[in-house]
């Protein structure tokens, strides 16, 4: 036979196209030519390939050798098809059974010696392949994220030989190992923040319904340590969420096995740039936002990023996802994350806190805070000043209560929202507000009247809406009422 295929897959965002590698053996001058859309790093492939081949005392066939990796539009790019592309010139010049081949799906990168090496991206493939019924064949040093992946069949091979005595079946691949049994702990608890009441409140019910929150309020007192220990007091991820944090964290090569549990926590300095926040690039990598997936991206001193940085935040705050559009391929990653931002009132950071410490002018404070536009600072749901504390009242104050407590109720408050809409009160969509939020002739008339005097905008309407629902949610009544209301309009102090 002198033609095979051998089925493997392709990395585009966080999804994972089936590629067919098609490979022919023809009379003629030798030669090796690989077609299909491939990029520098595939062309170099053959003649990884053809050294991994001799270097496992395989005959290299001295004939002309094409290779098609179909579908042809489709970008390939890095190591992963090398050893496909290897069994598919084995199978061709009738040096492994080809019978097997239909069943599988192969993907690594081979070193000159006929090593496997580990591939990024793997948990989308596997996760692709175990749709299309099919057994995956991995290098070993994948085999803790394949061992996430508990319901699709995964062998592990450490180099070329291996892989070849299976499919005579003189040898059996091992499976990964089953994963551990992780559990999401914190090292960061709430108990450590003394004080704080409303802004412990303000966190408890952006945890509970997946609210934006923003802090404001003089240099060094708490906000950066309130937003650090927002993911310990937040519902625990699902088996699916896990996996979709774990695909992500495949992608960008940052996943470990002992915190794939954990909700992600992203803190991107003030000096990154618009990519490195929303992801790009020639070949587009996930940014921060989506690698904060499920999790939190805290923001700290919001004013200090570029305007053109925080403007990109606007899309994927709405849609929850981000489109990077390239010459070559457009991607969509999931960003479904909670924004935590904090800042100061002024430049120095003391305006208004009390003291005289503040030298700003007026206009320097109208500056730093015009650097948030309306648009932006429309779309973050709760705004809570955090006080500076005197210190007889920090030497005082006992500790607070720790995460376990209020994660426990927040628990409650989001099953009691997935039972009755299947999402998060932040996710409800305008037809769902009139539905689930539902108001008596006295609510209507305080909101009426806030909309007029604090200028709120028809989204600022729906987002006091979601969060009013999410405090019902946590006193447990069915009816949004005056206090839930007026509390919730106590959050938009910056509108």
């Amino acid at each position: 036979m002198s033609l095979a295929i051998v089925h493997t897959r392709a990395q585009i965002g966080i999804d994972a196209p089936q590629v067919t590698v098609e490979v022919h053996l023809s009379n003629g001058l030798p030669g090796f030519t690989i077609v299909g859309l491939p990029e520098t790093a595939v062309k170099e492939s053959k003649d990884r390939v053809r050294s991994a081949l001799l270097n496992s005392h395989f005959d290299f066939p001295q004939r002309r050798i094409t290779v098609n990796l179909a579908p042809a539009d489709l970008p390939k790019e890095g190591g992963r098809f090398d050893l496909p592309i290897a069994l598919g010139i084995l199978a061709a010049s009738e040096q492994i059974p080809a019978e097997l081949l239909n069943n599988h799906e192969f993907l690594g990168e081979l070193a000159l010696s006929g090593e496997l090496r580990p591939i990024r991206g793997c948990i989308p493939a596997i996760l692709a392949c175990t749709q299309k019924e099919r057994a995956f064949v991995l290098p070993q040093a994948n085999g803790d994220e394949a061992s996430l992946c508990e319901h699709s069949t995964v062998y592990l091979a450490d180099n070329l030989l291996k892989v070849c005595a299976y499919l005579h079946k003189r040898h059996e691949l091992p499976k990964p190992s089953p994963a551990p049994e992780v559990v999401a702990n914190y090292e960061l608890d709430l108990c450590d923040v003394k004080g704080q009441a409303q802004a412990r409140r303000a966190l408890e019910i952006a945890a509970a319904g997946g609210h934006n929150i923003l802090f404001y309020g003089p240099p060094g007192t708490g906000k950066s340590m309130l937003a650090s220990r927002l993911p310990s007091i937040m519902p625990d991820l699902t088996d699916n969420e896990a996996l979709e944090v774990a695909a992500i964290g495949s992608v960008a090569k940052e996943q470990t096995i002992t915190n794939w549990r954990r909700r992600p926590y992203r803190s991107p300095h003030h000096t990154s740039s618009a990519i490195a926040l929303v992801g790009g690039g020639s070949h587009p990598k996930p940014g921060e936002i989506s690698l904060a997936h499920r999790g939190v991206l805290f923001m700290d001193e919001l004013p200090e990023f570029p305007r053109q940085v925080l403007e990109v935040l606007r899309e994927p705050l709405e849609s929850r996802h981000i489109c990077i559009s390239r010459a070559n391929a457009q991607v969509t990653y999931p960003a479904d994350f909670l924004l935590v931002a904090a800042m100061n009132p002024c430049p120095c950071g003391y305006h208004n806190d009390g003291t005289n410490r503040c030298r700003c002018t007026p206009p320097q404070v109208e500056r730093y805070t015009n650097k948030i536009s309306g648009p932006l600072l429309d779309r973050i749901d709760l705004h809570v000043p955090v006080r500076a504390m005197p210190i007889e009242e920090l030497q005082s104050k006992p500790d607070g209560e720790p995460s376990a407590a209020i994660r426990a109720r927040v628990r409650e408050s989001r099953n009691r929202q997935l039972q009755r809409q299947a999402k998060p009160n932040s996710e409800l969509s305008g037809k769902e507000l009139k539905q689930r939020c539902e108001l008596g002739d006295a609510e209507r008339h305080l909101l009426a009247q806030a909309m007029q005097k604090l200028n709120l905008s028809a989204r600022a309407y729906d987002r006091t809406l979601r969060i009013a629902r999410t405090i019902a949610d946590m006193t447990g009544e069915d009816q949004i009422n005056m206090a839930h209301l007026s509390e919730a309009l106590g959050y938009r102090t910056l509108s």
